[in-house]
């Protein structure tokens, strides 16, 4: 996240900041980030729907805006892609600010989840269409469309018609669409929503082939933590319009910055209050992943780098590969432990509800956190 350095000496602020970006611009070592964002704000009457993001995106990256629904990451991707113009801040493509410039001046290409496809036209005509409003010539048309039907595995499907194909395979043509284009950077809006679990678990694999293969920028907009793990080299994690933590998948995952992160990116136990002090000794907020708890018996005793805490099973959710434990603390929190059913067969694990136990945990899986902001859960636009 880029942060503008703060500076006592005179002088407004506007003119501080574009010192400071001339000074940035001379000094940068290689080449401009693939997309900037300074200061990037949008307002929709009193609600601040993106307040204040500053981002650096790399040429080549496969980057994800990651959020809850009106947490502004699609209002983001919809002001670098130019559908929205931002209330306050800039957005920079490769260097050169675009903050003012129109959707079709941008070398960007969006992706949306609806396809957007013409049902009356071949899926040859439909990845086509961009080049036909640019007036490449016939042959060269012909040839990218080729290009961009094998990089998404749709060789032979040209005369076809969307209505003749699968949903996956309509998300194929819309991302060749994209791709023929040859964007410098390709935007993508929730693109595998409208898909069954199976398939949306195929295509992220998918995307991430074409994105290496390609090796353009994607910026990828999902709500669903799995799918940014899987595809990302770096995530931002959005919440109220803010952006909380930008990281590499491990290390949001494993080192959440705050409260929202570690409660929103998978499953996380919070320890905070009396319990905190209780168990880890101090005061705080803490949070601890549920695969990181070994459940042994009451009378087990932790490791020198352990921590430990005295409960018993509530509740048990046994999901195949796993058994989920919900575990009621004698210090007055409950935590949540997941076991791979290694050795451990259904009717075993359900039967282990009302037990008294002990959790162990390695110390160094027991992280601080700051407070955040909390997870947003009404439907919104942005």
């Amino acid at each position: 996240m880029t942060v503008t350095p703060q500076d006592p000496a005179p002088g407004t602020g506007a003119q501080r900041t574009a010192g400071h970006r001339a000074e940035d611009a001379a000094t940068r070592v290689g080449p401009a980030p693939a997309v900037s964002l300074e200061g990037l704000a949008k307002r929709f009457g009193e609600v601040a729907a993106v307040d204040g993001v500053s981002l650096e995106i790399a040429d080549g990256e496969f980057f994800s805006m990651l959020g809850p629904s009106g947490s502004g990451k699609t209002t983001t991707l919809r002001m670098i892609a130019g559908f929205e113009l931002p209330t306050a801040g800039r957005v920079l493509l490769h260097g050169q600010d675009v903050t003012g410039l129109a959707p079709f001046d941008r070398d960007v290409n969006t992706v949306f989840q609806d396809y957007a496809l013409f049902p009356h036209m071949t899926v040859g005509d439909n990845v086509a269409y961009g080049l036909v409003i640019r007036k490449v010539p016939k042959v060269e048309r012909q040839r990218r469309v080729a290009e961009a039907m094998r990089m998404v595995r749709l060789e032979g499907y040209e005369k076809r018609k969307p209505g003749q194909l699968s949903g996956g395979q309509r998300q194929r043509v819309a991302l060749a669409r994209a791709l023929v284009n040859r964007p410098r950077v390709l935007l993508l809006d929730e693109p595998l929503g409208a898909l069954d679990l199976k398939l949306r678990e195929e295509m992220q694999i998918e995307l991430k082939r074409i994105q290496q293969e390609v090796g353009i920028t994607f910026i990828y907009v999902t709500h669903d933590q799995e799918e940014a793990l899987t595809m990302s080299d770096r995530i931002a994690v959005f919440n109220r319009g803010r952006i909380e933590q930008v990281g590499a998948p491990a290390e949001v995952y494993e080192r959440p910055a705050t409260r929202f992160v570690a409660g929103f990116v998978g499953t996380s136990n919070l320890l905070s209050g009396e319990a905190a002090r209780a168990i880890v000794g101090s005061a705080g907020t803490f949070t601890v992943r549920p695969e990181k708890i070994h459940l042994a018996p009451a009378e087990a005793q932790p490791a020198e780098d352990e921590v430990t805490a005295r409960g018993t099973i509530r509740e048990v959710v046994y999901v195949g590969p796993d058994t989920r434990y919900m575990v009621t603390l004698d210090a007055g929190a409950e935590l949540v432990v997941t076991e791979q059913n290694l050795r451990t067969t259904s009717t075993e694990a359900l039967a282990q509800q009302g037990r008294a136990v002990r959790l162990i945990w390695k110390r160094h899986h027991c992280l601080p956190v700051a407070d955040g902001g909390p997870v947003v859960e009404e439907e919104h636009t942005a």
